[in-house]
């Protein structure tokens, strides 16, 4: 991870309190737009017995949403523990606690650590890391059928926001940058890792991507006793299968761009 953000700086942003603001409103309002966006792209695809990770998944909103949906098993990667009284809380209340494993490190760091799963979500977490290249590839390289990302679109007021909150960043002190990487680039990371395009939305402000599967994922990203993972075609992913034990980009909620 670059100089610029550091995990004093990710724990300053992305902290307790944020974490319980944001619980606080999911319990009021359900999920914010993209993050519904991304849940209903899910499930009118048929995600009834496949398995979740999710990087970056904050309060694990989208988890829960799925779960509910029909996803068996769920893991949650997270690069500071600030989120987790706050998740636990809501899987809880939700009664989904064995159903959900959270776990604490750099993703692009410990992919070796991680297990590949059915769907893979990256919502609003590409802009909050540096080395886009190496955290696209990991998540697609664990992706066995579907990736979703989201990321900001590449225009002129996005360029705009982004630098007005990376400087406003600076003033204050925080160890901490915004970054607009290239949609393309992102889309091409993960094409490379077997995967190919098959949707992309767009908001005001926001891009939802859909990637499937092609290329069959390789043995190193499968852990000892699960299963192989053949190639789909990415128009014919079935709706259905037999049921198997199966982030915010940070200055976001200052701006109001998750509502976007």
């Amino acid at each position: 991870m670059s100089d610029c953000c550091s995990p004093k700086g990710y724990r300053s942003i992305f902290s307790e309190k944020r974490a319980h603001a944001e619980a606080r409103r999911y319990r009021r309002r359900g999920l914010d737009r993209t993050s519904q966006r991304i849940a209903e792209l899910l499930k009118q695809q048929g995600i009834v017995g496949r398995t979740l990770l999710e990087v970056g998944g904050g309060i694990g909103a989208i988890q829960i949403e799925l779960l509910r949906a029909g996803i068996t098993r769920a893991v949650n990667i997270e690069l500071t523990p600030t989120y987790e009284e706050a998740a636990q809380g809501l899987l809880r209340e939700a009664g989904l606690e064995d159903r959900v494993e959270r776990r604490v490190m750099d993703f692009a760091d410990a992919t070796s650590e991680v297990e590949a799963a059915d769907v893979v979500i990256m919502n609003r977490v590409i802009c909050c890391y540096p080395d886009m290249p190496k955290l696209a590839g990991a998540a697609a390289g664990h992706t066995r059928e579907v990736l979703v990302v989201s990321f900001p679109k590449e225009r002129w007021w996005t360029r705009a926001v982004i630098s007005l909150a990376d400087l406003a960043l600076r003033i204050a002190r925080q160890q901490f940058q915004v970054f607009l990487h290239p949609p393309d680039k992102i889309l091409a990371t993960a094409e490379r890792h077997g995967l190919k395009t098959v949707s992309n939305k767009t908001s005001f402000f926001w891009e939802v991507a859909s990637l499937r599967r092609t290329i069959a994922l390789p043995a190193k990203y499968t852990l000892p006793g699960s299963r192989a993972t053949p190639a789909i075609d990415p128009h014919n992913w079935p709706t259905r299968r037999p049921s198997r034990c199966a982030h915010q980009m940070a200055v976001s909620g200052g701006f109001g761009l998750d509502l976007l």
